[in-house]
């Protein structure tokens, strides 16, 4: 079909992201809470589903779940209960989920995104507290699938948005941004392949100015955040095709094939009425108190938003710096601890994102494990600012020294002899020691080619050994070229 009628249609989408929660243990038993180990071995009596057994709250996926909801500016629920919500799978080994229904944790609440269209804030409707089931796993078995139930009863977090989203774009931005707030909060690792987080997205479509929503799909399995941005592409697609051919869409739950692109249905979509749900009778009502929630309140991080805002505001980064600089919280706090120790908010940025970035990319290591303390870095910029070092001789000589070393910045450029010349008497000297070495290129010079500048120069730093401060240099060789 032409694009003249894909145009006439506005995509509505919502997401459902379910966030495993870093805990040491699961969210209603002793269980460890372990990726990577051998299947069925972080499993008991209690996350079997054996008669008899009771379920115990963690505090932990509590303080997470208030974590969270404050982080997104929601409203803490004080009273709450959790809920039984009963369906069958074969890796669901009690055959029902204890969740939140009625009482989610967190309402309301909001998460700022960035887009090709500009900023926007998709709303969220709730957060709620729920255990995870186990892992069929289909693939190991030529006849049979095989069950493991290490994650059964592991905490996680859904965090509902409203269907605001209007675009996959949207969508992959509302989805990287909640990564990245996890991250920032340290309550989950954010890590899609390894399924710490999933996205679920609920697709449909309708006439532009249509008020009323079409009928909607549920995309499940999606382990990227651009495998959302594509399967919410297909299904926007498929849906429209099959209006326009006069079929009808019907509410179902559908998975995404990433190796062809394409979405295919798994079920129709269960209501909730069909889970029955009904108040957990193993697991008692719980009060939050307010000083309860201040007490977690002290303990959030600098959130991504706010420094970002801080960063173009306050300190007059570029949005694309401030962007780099708070992609993760751990690069972002170490550029606070730089900048406790200069006022050159800009060179410290140049620092973290050129120089620190690549040692760490060439050294496939994080930030965590770089030797150089914030403090000298800024120590660094010091003395590039008050003129003894050039920067390129601070990045491709003095940098390589610092890591590792003991010594300040300074003493390693003196012993090295990496201190410039800033006299200009030196400076004179050397730069009419080149200029008379070229008279040829002098007269090309005065006769238009200003140009030859840079030609000047590169002799000027050679003969100097990088050891004179480039702009007086510059300044110097321009006033002799032009007499």
């Amino acid at each position: 079909m032409s694009n003249d009628i894909y145009d006439k249609y506005e995509i509505v989408i919502g997401l459902e992201i379910h966030i495993q929660l870093n805990t040491k243990t699961k969210a209603y038993c002793a269980d460890v809470n372990e990726f990577g180990s051998a299947p069925n071995t972080n499993v008991s009596m209690i996350s079997l589903g054996h008669p008899g057994t009771l379920p115990k709250v963690n505090k932990e996926v509590i303080n997470s779940a208030i974590k969270l909801g404050l982080a997104c500016g929601c409203n803490i629920t004080e009273h709450m209960h959790y809920d039984r919500k009963n369906y069958f799978y074969a890796d669901l080994p009690k055959g029902y989920q204890i969740t939140q229904d009625k009482t989610p944790i967190c309402t309301g609440g909001e998460i700022p995104i960035k887009t090709s269209n500009g900023d926007k804030v998709i709303n969220i409707t709730r957060i709620h507290m729920e255990e995870d089931a186990g892992k069929s796993m289909h693939d190991q078995d030529p006849f049979d699938t095989l069950v493991d139930l290490n994650r059964a009863g592991v905490a996680l977090l859904e965090i509902v948005s409203e269907p605001e989203m209007r675009s996959s774009e949207e969508a992959y931005q509302y989805l990287a941004y909640v990564r990245k707030l996890v991250r920032y909060l340290d309550i989950c690792d954010g890590n899609m392949e390894e399924g710490s987080m999933r996205c679920d997205a609920n697709v449909s479509v309708r006439l532009k100015g249509q008020q009323e929503f079409g009928t909607r799909a549920e995309v499940k399995n999606m382990n990227s955040l651009r495998n959302v941005q594509r399967a919410i592409d297909f299904e926007a697609k498929r849906q429209i095709d099959l209006i326009e051919l006069g079929n009808e869409i019907i509410q179902e739950t559908r998975s995404f094939d990433a190796t062809n692109g394409t979405t295919f249905s798994l079920r129709g979509k269960a209501n909730a009425h069909d889970y029955r749900y009904f108040p957990e009778p193993d697991l008692g009502a719980l009060h939050v108190t307010q000083k309860h929630i201040e007490e977690v309140r002290a303990t959030l991080p600098p959130l991504p938003n706010e420094l970002f805002k801080r960063y173009t505001t306050e300190l007059g980064l570029s949005e694309y710096d401030a962007g780099v600089i708070t992609e993760t919280k751990e690069i972002a706090m170490y550029y606070e601890d730089i900048i406790k120790h200069t006022n050159n908010y800009k060179a410290a940025a140049n620092w973290v994102m050129v120089d620190i970035k690549s040692y760490l990319n060439q050294n496939a290591i994080d930030i965590n494990s770089f030797l150089v303390k914030p403090e000298t870095i800024a120590q660094l910029i010091t003395l590039i600012d008050s003129g003894k070092i050039s920067s390129s001789a601070a990045s491709q000589k003095l940098f390589p020294l610092i890591i590792g070393s003991t010594k300040t910045p300074e003493e390693l450029a003196v012993e090295n002899n990496l201190i410039q010349d800033s006299s200009d008497d030196e400076i004179i000297k050397i730069a009419e020691q080149v200029i008379n070495e070229r008279p040829e290129k002098v007269a090309e010079y005065k006769n238009g080619n200003k140009g030859l500048l840079g030609l000047f120069m590169g002799d000027f730093m050679k003969a100097s050994k990088g050891k004179a401060d480039p702009k007086k240099a510059n300044q110097i060789i321009r006033q002799i070229l032009d007499k």
